[in-house]
C-alpha cells in the first residue's frame, strides 16, 4: 500500500470544490456515468482495432444504492486502470485541472458550473461524498488497484483482489446529501441526464412476464422473470441515419421525449452534419399557439448523448426555440456559461446551419406537397414570421415558402399576391397597396367594402404582424400595407377619379360644426368625405401608422410614446349619404342629436367599441326610435 499527498497549491481543495459547484451539485452523477461510458467506449475502440485482446461482450454501467451503508456505487465494465494510471489520471492530471479551475474562479462563485471544462468530472463526487473509493482493474494483465481519499489532500493506493475488468466508484454520501441515497432521486437524475447514453445503464431489477404461447392451456400461468432494469435507450433516433427511419419511428421518438404531450408533431427535421463541426439531432414542429412565450425550452441539448440543458438560447436561433426535439454536438462543452456560448465561433456556425436546414426543409415541404403545407400554415406561421423578423438569412430564404392567406382561405406566396393584385390595387402614385384584416368578423363591413371594389384582402392575425409588414415595406420597393379599417376604402387605395360632394363647401363646414357639437372630441376626429351614396354614412377608422406603432409597442418594438397614447379614432362621415343629408336638414336640434348619436353608436358597434353604459343607452334609444 502507498500513501501520499495530492500535489495541490490550495490547502484542502475539496471543500472549495463543493462550495464553488454547490448550486449544481446533482451533476456529479452525470459526470461519473459519463466517465464510465467513456471507459467502456474506449475499450470497444481498442478491441475493434485489435489493441485489446479481451472479449468486449455486452457491457453495461450499473448504479447501486446501499442505503444502510450510506454508499452509492457506479460500476462499469470498461477499460479500467492500473495503479500507475490511477496515480497519473486521478492524482496528477485531474488536479492540475482543479488548480486551474480554482485559480480562475476562486473570486467568482457565480461563474462556477464549469466542471467538465477543466477535467474535474471525477472530483465532482466530493460535492456529495465525504469519502470516495476507486476499485479498478485494467484490461491489461496487471493487478487491480484500490484508491481511497477522504476529502483531504491525502490518499491511499493499494492492490485489490478485484478480478473482473472495469472500475467501481464508491461514494460515501455525506450526512447533508442523503437525498442521493433515495431511489426516486437517483432514478430522476438518471432519466434527466442519462436517458439516451450509448451504453445500457442498469438501476436495480424489474419483473418481466413472458407471453404465453398460442397453444397454452387456459389455466396456464405466465412465467415471470427478474431482469435488469435498463433505464436508458442507448440507440435513440437521432443517432441513426434518416434513411433507416420512417415517420412512425420519428413519432415514437417524439413520444419518448415528451411522454405527457398528446398531440402529434406536424413534421420533423433531421439534422446530420460532420463538417465543419459535428452535429446531429431531430427538431419537431409542434402545433403552436399565437402566444410567443408559452412554447420555450422544449429542445434538449446533448453532448455525445449526455443531457446538458433544455435552455438552448444562443445555440438554436431564437425563433426556433419554440420548436421541440434534440440537438447533440460534441463541439458544445458540457459546462459553460451562456456568455461563453454566445462568443464561441463553433456555436455561431451551428446556429447558422440550423437556420439554413430549417429553411431548406420548409421549402421542400412547400414544393413537394403545397396543399398539406397550406393546411399546416396556421400552426407554423408564428415561427416562420418570427424568423423572418429576427434572422436576415432566413428572411431571404423564406420568400419561397411564406404564405399570405386571404379572407377567402386562399394561400398565396408574395410573388403570386403581387401578380394577382397589381392591376387593381396600384394607386395613382404607382404604389401597390396590400389590404389586410386582422379579424374577419370584427372587420366584416370593411372587408365587404373592399371586396365590392374587386380588391383582395389578406388575413394577417398573428401578434407580430405589425412588425412583419414594417419589415416587408422596408425590404421591398413600392409597396405598402393598410388594414381595411384604417380609412375609407377610396382613401386606402387612391385612384385619379374623385367623388363630387352633394354639399357645398359652406354646407360641409356647417355640417362639421353640427357634428362636433355632439360627437366627443377627445375620442373622435370628424372627417367629412364625399363618397358613393351607398357607402356607410358613418365609419370609424384608426389611422394605420398610429395603430401599427401601438401594436408594435405592445409586442416589443416601436416607440414608447405611441404605446402610451390614448385610443383615438377618425369618424369618417359620408357627405353624399341620404342619412347624413337628413341630419343636416333636420330642423330640431334634439332630433339632430338623436340621429347623430344613433349613427355614431352604430359605427362604434361595427368596430366592437360600444360597451357598458353606452351600449345600454344605445339599446334603449333604439327601442324608443322604433316604437
Amino acid at each position: 500500500m502507498t500513501t501520499g499527498n495530492i500535489n495541490v497549491s490550495v490547502e484542502n481543495i475539496f471543500p472549495l470544490i463543493k462550495k464553488f459547484l454547490y448550486s449544481d451539485h446533482e451533476i456529479f452523477l452525470r459526470e461519473l456515468i459519463s466517465n464510465a461510458t467513456d471507459a467502456t467506449l474506449k475499450l470497444k475502440h481498442l478491441t475493434n482495432i485489435g489493441e485489446a485482446s479481451v472479449e468486449y461482450g455486452n457491457p453495461l454501467v450499473e448504479v447501486k444504492i446501499d442505503k444502510e451503508g450510506k454508499k452509492l456505487h457506479i460500476i462499469d465494465q470498461g477499460i479500467g486502470m492500473t495503479a500507475e494510471e490511477v496515480k497519473k489520471y486521478i492524482n496528477e492530471v485531474a488536479f492540475s485541472g482543479a488548480e486551474e479551475f480554482l485559480d480562475k474562479y476562486k473570486d467568482k462563485v457565480e461563474d462556477a458550473g464549469i466542471i467538465g471544462h477543466f477535467g474535474l468530472g471525477f472530483y465532482s463526487a466530493f460535492m456529495v461524498a465525504n469519502k470516495v473509493e476507486i476499485i479498478t482493474k485494467s484490461y491489461k494483465d496487471e493487478p487491480a488497484a484500490h484508491w481511497t481519499c477522504d476529502g483531504s489532500p491525502e490518499y491511499t493506493l493499494e492492490t485489490s483482489d478485484k478480478t473482473d475488468r472495469g472500475t467501481e466508484i464508491i461514494l460515501h454520501i455525506a450526512d447533508d446529501e442523503t437525498e442521493f441515497l433515495e431511489e426516486s432521486r437517483i432514478r430522476e437524475l438518471l432519466i434527466k441526464y442519462n436517458k439516451f447514453m450509448p451504453i445500457p445503464i442498469k438501476f436495480g431489477t424489474r419483473e418481466e412476464t413472458l407471453p404465453l404461447p398460442e397453444d397454452a392451456p387456459e389455466d396456464a400461468e405466465a412465467e415471470t422473470l427478474t431482469v435488469d432494469n435498463i433505464i436508458n435507450n442507448p440507440n435513440p433516433a437521432w443517432t441513426k441515419q434518416p434513411a433507416d427511419l420512417n415517420e412512425e419511428d420519428y413519432r415514437k421518438f417524439y413520444r419518448e421525449l415528451y411522454p405527457m404531450q398528446f398531440e402529434e408533431p406536424l413534421f420533423n427535421i433531421h439534422l446530420n452534419v460532420d463538417y465543419p463541426f459535428n452535429l446531429t439531432g431531430i427538431l419537431y414542429f409542434p402545433k403552436l399557439t399565437n402566444d410567443l412565450n408559452m412554447q420555450r425550452d422544449k429542445i434538449q441539448l446533448y453532448q455525445n448523448q449526455v443531457f446538458v440543458t433544455d435552455n438552448v438560447e444562443g445555440i438554436v436561433p431564437e425563433f426556433l426555440t419554440m420548436l421541440r426535439g434534440v440537438i447533440d454536438s460534441p463541439d458544445i462543452p458540457l459546462n459553460v456559461s451562456r456568455s461563453y456560448l454566445q462568443a464561441d465561433g463553433a456555436v455561431k456556425k451551428i446556429s447558422s446551419y440550423i437556420t439554413r436546414k430549417v429553411a431548406d426543409k420548409l421549402n421542400s415541404l412547400f414544393k413537394n406537397d403545397r396543399k398539406d403545407f397550406e393546411a399546416k400554415w396556421n400552426d407554423i406561421k408564428i415561427v416562420i414570421e418570427y424568423g423572418m423578423l429576427s434572422e436576415e438569412k432566413f428572411f431571404e430564404k423564406a420568400e419561397k415558402f411564406t404564405l399570405y392567406p386571404t379572407v377567402d382561405d386562399a394561400y398565396l406566396t408574395f410573388e403570386e399576391l403581387q401578380e394577382k393584385i397589381k392591376d387593381t390595387q396600384t394607386d395613382k402614385d404607382e404604389k401597390l397597396v396590400i389590404l389586410y384584416a386582422s379579424n374577419k368578423d370584427e372587420q366584416h363591413a370593411y372587408i365587404d367594402a373592399a371586396k365590392a371594389k374587386g380588391y383582395e384582402v389578406l388575413l394577417l392575425d398573428s401578434p407580430i404582424v405589425s412588425h412583419l409588414i414594417q419589415k416587408l415595406e422596408t425590404s421591398k420597393e413600392n409597396i405598402s400595407f393598410a388594414r381595411v379599417d384604417a380609412d375609407h376604402i377610396d382613401n386606402l387605395i387612391k385612384k385619379d377619379e374623385e367623388q363630387i360632394s352633394k354639399l357645398s363647401d359652406e354646407e360641409t363646414a356647417k355640417l362639421k360644426t353640427i357634428l362636433e357639437e355632439t360627437i366627443p372630441q377627445d375620442k373622435f376626429t370628424v372627417q367629412l368625405e364625399a363618397m358613393s351614396s351607398d357607402a356607410s354614412p358613418f365609419m370609424i377608422t384608426q389611422p394605420e401608422f398610429m395603430r401599427r406603432m401601438k401594436e408594435m409597442q405592445q409586442t416589443g418594438g416601436g416607440m414608447n410614446m405611441f404605446g402610451n397614447m390614448p385610443e383615438m379614432y377618425n369618424l369618417v362621415v359620408n357627405t353624399n349619404s341620404e342619412l347624413v343629408n337628413d341630419i343636416f336638414n333636420t330642423k330640431t336640434r334634439k332630433k339632430q342629436e338623436r340621429l347623430i348619436k344613433q349613427s355614431l353608436d352604430l359605427a362604434r358597434l361595427s368596430q366592437g367599441l360600444l360597451k357598458g353604459e353606452e351600449l345600454t343607452k344605445f339599446i334603449k334609444r333604439s327601442y324608443e326610435m322604433i316604437k
